[in-house]
């Protein structure tokens, strides 16, 4: 009779499923299905606010059409001017962390009077962005170069172009690399923001060392070198999920002083943005924006100077 328990006992243990299920302490609870990793809700993403004169930290495919109007003297006459800027920039996506850009510009230029109206394909813009997450933070690298094509170049330029380069610099100097049409220019820069709970804080440096490769004769190029450096700062915040806020403050300040150029400028950037969602994961979001530039690091320059005032239109879309 033991021996036969004995068997029993080692028949029950024997069989994988009478054994798991003695072994289960939740025997006769089922569960459910754990769902694919594929088809789990994706965490949330912090709601970032684009600044307006400085990079994006962000990955990704995406268009961007940045439309300006600016008025300023064109001193030492002291007459309003006026110059209208268009720039299209284009990133895409090759991995998480990387994305190269191009960035294009066409320019116009208003002139008082019988003074020369122009009009000016600048410098494009090539190079690429690597960013990565640091805890709470993004660290976001970027490294860029300008090629030489600009119209109004050379040493018998187009007097209407280089007209418009000349004051199309002074409405963005965020992109005074690419109106020197005459230069090929070196950009490398960082940035690192933070961005939770609706708010974003931006910090941008950035260096430009420019060779001059065309243009040896012209006036316009007198120096054969020149380095500009740049700092600026973004804030921004969100009212809603669609709606947001933003400004930021660019201060530039040429290392290498060439001759008939501003020592420094600063500049300010701010206004609205709205953001609708496209698909699952695209978006468009359009904004506008007051620009106004300083003489030097006075806040209380005249409103209109040899520095701009202006509006800009930037819509980005992503996909």
């Amino acid at each position: 009779m033991k021996a036969l328990t004995r068997f029993a006992i080692a028949l029950v243990l024997s069989s994988p499923t009478l054994a798991a299920a003695a072994d289960d302490s939740t025997a006769g609870v089922v569960d459910a299905p754990a769902a694919p990793a594929s088809l789990a809700a994706p965490a949330a993403q912090p709601r970032y606010d684009l600044p307006w004169q400085l990079r994006p930290v962000t990955i990704g495919n995406s268009v961007r059409v940045e439309s300006e109007a600016a008025g300023f003297n064109d001193s030492p006459n002291g007459n309003l001017n006026a110059a209208y800027t268009t720039m299209v920039t284009a990133s895409y996506q090759v991995t998480r962390e990387w994305a190269p850009m191009l960035r294009l510009g066409f320019v116009g230029n208003d002139a008082p009077g019988a003074a020369l109206d122009g009009s000016s394909f600048v410098n494009p813009i090539v190079g690429a962005t690597y960013a990565r997450q640091l805890g709470g933070y993004k660290l976001a690298l970027f490294g860029a170069a300008t090629i030489p094509i600009g119209t109004g170049g050379g040493d018998t330029p187009n007097l209407a172009a280089a007209k418009a380069n000349t004051e199309s610099m002074a409405a963005r100097p965020g992109d005074q690399a690419m109106f020197a049409v005459n230069y090929m220019t070196a950009i490398v820069g960082g940035d690192i923001s933070y961005v939770n709970h609706g708010f974003t804080a931006q910090a941008e440096a950035t260096l430009q060392q420019s060779v001059r490769v065309r243009g040896s004769d012209s006036a316009n190029a007198t120096e054969a070198f020149r380095t500009n450096s740049s700092v600026g700062l973004h804030l921004g915040y969100f009212i809603g999920s669609q709606f947001s806020v933003g400004a930021d403050l660019l201060y530039q300040r040429w290392v290498s002083n060439p001759t008939a150029l501003n020592d420094d400028t600063l500049t300010f950037a701010g206004g609205p943005r709205l953001h609708f969602k496209v698909g699952k994961q695209g978006g468009v979001h359009p904004g506008l924006s007051f620009v106004r530039g300083f003489d030097g690091r006075r806040f209380d320059a005249p409103l209109v100077t040899a520095h701009p005032t202006a509006l800009q239109i930037d819509v980005p879309v992503v996909f």
